[in-house]
């Protein structure tokens, strides 16, 4: 109990698999496997535990021939601090007319049990219904922290509760976890809300793996009541229940298994059709490239979600060394086998007239610059829409499609190689995110670009619904010019009850600052074909050169932005909802603002 807020989590979801000895991530074709003995340990280059030093042949790679999220840093390297330097101008004074900027955490519960102070909060997601919101973000705090210490600091997703609009917030700590001790969460947080048969509902997904480094790799999420209101307001979860799992593992000598490694998890909810979708990336161990897969997970009894993940792992070659092979529920984009240029960046989106879902992800992104394998013109980085129809979203173990029912593609000027001072990791991305109007035909796409200038720009490009027909001649931008100064990471996850699109991104004044702000573009149509006007967030700037963080990247590689959840159609409220990290008081903080919805 603290101030007020009760936080309780129940027993956690039975989970079947192979009975392997801990199995653990994932490499690419003709990585050797060592032999290290099972459960082995090392310190990471901070200080934390580090999956690398057991030899998984995923981490051996990262950084090198692909990239990866905040989570699988985590993951793989533990701790790795930045110490911030001189300031490049400061962050600027408060500014009228921007919505209050809350901090979601409480600084004072980054302190681990021995008494040491960990630095940084990245990669933010919020939801919010009604009076209630979710934000979560990637924690630091779980670098020096034990399944035994409280309100689940070992947890490498923290998240805080609102119980008033988000005008204010409570750190709740770690995404609760009762099996804490063999597997943990590992960050690349999402949340989503879901109203039904008035109650409350939140679903915070996160990566999910192995506290040794080996075994199957998971996508997991818990399930939050939301519940009272004032000092009686209350949080409940139940989990973690498994969303996706490893479908290639591989037992060398002396019975080490390591598997596929699963990132960049990130969930969609259909309320007219209690379903709730996730999409992540699977680095594989076999073949060179690497999926986009799909979980579909029944919410029918919303406390207690049912996921369909695939079919099982079963044994391929001898019995005691051998691979186990898998097949993810379904299959959003194929691995790049011939070159194995990297997929990343998976986001999905609903139809919720037709229960269609639009997944978009970004091909070629890291490897367009880390493997000479994806350098030709024939490999250009683009950012992909796939639809996959109700029909083929069954609750079954697997889909009863083979494929997406078509995909449309943009081609993306990528910011990969650029340096963005104050960031701690290369490469940048060019991620997209997408969210369906149902009140105008479409789905729209938006991501940074450096078509334009070489800091890049938020663009937007709308695609018809069924027929993915663009509506655009050519993109539109969505930042208004500011100096030519950068702007990256754009959000945008689903209309407003009017049809429209509220995109929120970074944005900073030049290239010679590192102070950053968050801007807006609020009511966008999704048949626009001209910048629209821009607003304010952040009441402050934050200057990221002079921010202490243990987290890479230390500012995440995604913010968030939603409109809050409603019980009924056209299952949307009136707020839009905003969440990044921000540094101005010279730590990465989960900030969220709040305005009306365009």
């Amino acid at each position: 109990m603290r101030r007020g807020w009760w936080f309780t989590v129940a027993a956690g979801a039975a989970i079947l698999v192979p009975a392997l000895p801990a199995l653990g991530p994932a490499a690419q074709a003709g990585t050797a496997l060592p032999a290290v003995p099972a459960g082995a340990r090392a310190i990471g280059p901070g200080g934390g535990r580090t999956g690398l030093a057991a030899g998984n042949p995923f981490c051996q790679g990262l950084g090198k021939r692909y990239q990866a999220s905040a989570g699988a840093q985590m993951f793989c390297f533990g701790e790795q601090p930045t110490v911030g330097g001189q300031p490049s101008g400061g962050a600027g004074p408060g500014t009228a007319g921007v919505p209050r900027n809350v901090d979601a955490a409480n600084p004072a519960e980054d302190v681990s049990p021995a008494g040491a102070r960990l630095y940084g909060q990245s990669e933010t997601s919020v939801a919010a219904a009604g009076r209630y919101v979710v934000e979560a973000w990637n924690d630091s705090t779980s670098f020096a922290s034990t399944c035994t210490a409280r309100d689940n600091k070992a947890e490498g997703t923290g998240l805080g509760f609102s119980a008033d609009g988000g005008r204010s917030f409570t750190d709740l700590g770690g995404l609760p976890n009762p099996l804490c001790r063999k597997d943990v969460f590992e960050g690349d947080p999402a949340v989503a809300a879901y109203q039904v048969h008035g109650a409350t509902y939140f679903y915070i997904s996160s990566l999910y793996d192995s506290r040794t480094g080996t075994g199957p790799s998971y996508i997991a999420f818990d399930a939050c009541r939301a519940s009272g209101s004032g000092s009686s307001a209350r949080l409940r979860c139940h989990g973690p229940v498994i969303a996706a799992s490893s479908k290639e593992c591989f037992i060398p000598a002396r019975s080490v298994s390591f598997c596929s490694f699963l990132d960049k998890d990130f969930i969609a909810i259909d309320p007219a059709r209690a379903r709730l979708y996730v999409t992540y990336s699977e680095f594989p161990i076999f073949h060179q490239g690497n999926p986009e897969d799909l979980s579909a997970c029944s919410l029918v009894r919303p406390a207690a979600p049912a996921c369909e993940t695939g079919t099982p792992l079963k044994l391929q070659g001898p019995a005691k060394q051998g691979r186990y092979v898998g097949k993810p529920y379904f299959t959003v984009a194929s691995a790049d086998r011939s070159r194995g240029c990297e997929n990343e960046g998976s986001y999905p989106a609903v139809n919720v007239g037709t229960g269609a879902l639009y997944v978009a992800y970004e091909y070629n992104w890291a490897t367009n610059i880390l493997d000479p394998n994806c350098f030709g013109f024939r490999h250009q980085t683009r950012d992909v829409i796939a639809r996959i129809p109700k029909g083929c979203l069954t609750i079954t173990p697997a889909s009863p499609c083979a494929h997406p029912a078509g995909r449309a593609f943009v081609r993306v000027y990528s910011l990969d190689a650029a340096f963005l001072p104050g960031y701690n990791r290369f490469p940048a991305n060019d991620f997209p995110r997408i969210a369906v109007s149902g009140r105008y035909g479409t789905v729209s796409m938006v991501w940074n670009d450096a078509r334009h200038h070489a800091d890049g720009d938020a663009l937007m490009e709308s695609f018809r619904l069924g027929s993915l027909a663009r509506v655009q001649p050519v993109p539109v931008t969505l930042d208004q010019p500011h100096g030519g100064g950068m702007t990256f990471m754009p959000a945008v996850r689903m209309a407003s009850g009017d049809g429209l699109l509220d995109v929120a991104w970074y944005s900073r004044a030049g290239t010679a600052t590192a102070s950053t702000n968050v801007m807006a573009a609020v009511g966008v149509s999704p048949l626009a074909d001209r910048t629209p006007a821009n607003v304010r967030i952040t009441s402050a700037g934050s200057d990221w050169l002079i921010a202490n963080s243990d987290i890479t990247p230390n500012f995440g590689d995604y913010i968030d932005a939603s409109v809050s959840a409603t019980g009924s159609w056209p299952y949307v409220g009136g707020t839009f909802y905003i969440a990044w990290s921000d540094g101005r008081s010279g730590v990465p903080q989960p900030y969220e603002a709040h305005l009306p919805a365009g």
